[in-house]
């Protein structure tokens, strides 16, 4: 039997949550990518320049946004809380294509 490298995968994954704000037409997206949060924690994608949250104008924005970072769609779901919808997107990218930084996060437990 080979030995295995269980410490890099080849792809990493990634899912976009994406709910409807407030009386607006615009989304909040949050992302996950598996990183350990504190219930509490914020992890909306922030602008790098002044830390806002990016608001987006729909799902498709923002896997567009994502697909511009080297993120591809693999799936997508819907699930009903009351009224609304919360819309999930599976994405994935090659973890040869991450930084590093990210590469030793993403094999990180």
């Amino acid at each position: 039997m080979s030995n295995l490298n269980l410490s890099a995968p080849k792809f990493v994954y990634a899912e976009i949550v994406g709910t409807a704000k407030f009386m607006s037409t615009k989304i909040i997206i949050q992302i996950d990518f598996g990183q350990k949060m504190n219930a509490f924690a914020d992890n909306r994608l922030k602008d790098p320049k002044t830390g806002k949250p990016i608001v987006f104008n729909s799902m498709i924005d923002a896997l567009n946004f994502m697909g511009k970072q080297g993120w591809e769609f693999v799936q997508a779901y819907t699930i009903t809380e009351g009224n609304n919808g919360v819309y999930h997107y599976i994405l994935k990218k090659p973890f040869t294509d991450l930084t590093p930084e990210e590469q030793k996060d993403a094999t990180e437990e």
